[in-house]
């Protein structure tokens, strides 16, 4: 395995626990780093507050597992916002940023406090690891995440992860809890992904409607074609619902990792490896470091057009952009910012991290980097954005 952690195990060929019911998951019972989430309804109560005995049912299997498998359990779980409308006396899921992160910052230390109590009944300790998308696309901040990430693994400690709410902007948010897994799933190398919430698994229709079958397995996104997936849930105190889990399987799936979509009532058996949920098979391989990040978490804050030339050289050529390629600038970016280049047409093809402001770009346009280097000096002799910090976008 390789990519910005520099590790060099593959996950695919770490042993793991005999047992299952050999119905296509071996990968479930041979997992041995496993990230699981879990969603706000299944750990509150209709008022909103944190409902104690659900989160200590989650404990129990997580850590059990933990303890008989000898498996490393990464928990990324809601919950933070919807514990903190109760205490503020708020009714319901407010709409606005400014509330949604007062209430994060009162119910992420009740979830924290509530997951530390019931872990510390069977010995295991709790560290709490909070993300913004900034935080990991960019190089130096994704090996950082990793690295606390995989140390509190190492000294057997839970890590429960979850989206910063208090201070995330909405350029710099996940949206939902779903997908932040799926790149957790990712970045720690996990060889599984469980996702849990209200039901049971993915249907072909409304759950509610009569005729309605569950999909037990998925193995190309392809066959989810036709299926009405439905939108957000109706809990109520959560952002997700089965689109953005299947759009988080999705995104584990095509990086290699497979998924179990299933309530979490039904966890244990989830982790067992028996037929309960959905089961998507992984569609493609493990991506190099933080472009799954890049691809999927980065919110472009601004444009490049790109001449056919330079779209050319980036998606056939799998070059860096240099200054010579760019047609045209927009937006008002920092260097270090998320861009999207664009071909003539308007068309994205990749996204990537410029490395100058965009009051800048405009005098360096078309020109090459040695004329800008004797011109402007020897910092301007780089490209605007190198091939390692460049991810190219399905077409």
């Amino acid at each position: 395995m390789t990519g910005d952690t520099g590790e060099t195990a593959a996950a695919e060929d770490r042993p793991g626990p005999e047992g299952g019911d050999g119905g296509g998951r071996g990968a479930v019972v041979r997992a041995r780093r496993i990230v699981v989430k879990v969603g706000s309804s299944s750990l509150t109560t209709a008022a909103g507050g944190l409902d104690a005995d659900r989160v200590d049912a989650l404990v129990d299997v997580l850590a059990r597992h933990a303890d008989a498998a000898g498996r490393e359990v990464v928990l990324v779980s809601s919950g933070a916002i919807a514990a903190g409308l109760a205490p503020l006396g708020l009714a319901g899921r407010p709409r606005d940023l400014a509330r949604q992160q007062a209430a994060a910052s009162v119910g992420q230390g009740l979830l924290v406090a509530r997951y530390t109590a019931s872990f510390a009944r069977y010995g295991r300790r709790v560290g709490q690891v909070l993300l913004t998308s900034d935080d990991t696309s960019r190089r130096a901040h994704y090996r950082n995440a990793y690295r606390t990430l995989d140390q509190l693994l190492s000294m057997g400690a839970v890590p429960v992860v979850n989206e910063n709410d208090t201070v995330a902007t909405d350029e710099i948010r996940f949206g939902d809890n779903d997908r932040l897994a799926a790149l957790v799933a990712h970045l720690v190398r996990a060889d599984l992904l469980v996702l849990l919430s209200d039901v049971d698994g993915l249907y072909d229709g409304n759950p509610a409607t009569p005729g309605t079958s569950k999909i037990a397995e998925v193995r190309d996104p392809a066959e989810l074609a036709g299926i009405d997936i439905g939108s957000a849930g109706s809990a109520g105190v959560g952002t997700g619902g089965m689109v953005t889990k299947v759009e988080a399987a999705r995104i584990a799936a095509g990086a290699g990792v497979p998924v179990v979509l299933t309530s979490a009532v039904h966890a244990a058996d989830a982790l067992a490896g028996r037929s309960t949920g959905t089961y998507f098979h992984p569609t493609g391989r493990r991506a190099a470091g933080r472009l799954l990040w890049l691809a999927h978490a980065s919110a472009p804050v601004g444009a490049l057009t790109l001449d056919d030339g330079a779209v050319r050289a980036v998606v056939e050529r799998r070059t860096s952009l240099l200054p010579a390629g760019v047609a045209g600038v927009e937006g008002d970016f920092a260097a270090g910012d998320p861009v999207e280049l664009r071909d003539t047409r308007g068309r994205a093809v990749a996204r990537g991290l410029v490395n100058f402001d965009a009051k800048e770009l405009p005098r360096l346009l078309g020109r090459s980097t040695h004329e800008l280097a004797r011109e402007l000096g020897p910092a301007y002799e780089r490209e605007v954005v190198h091939r390692d910090d460049l991810v190219l976008l399905q077409q």
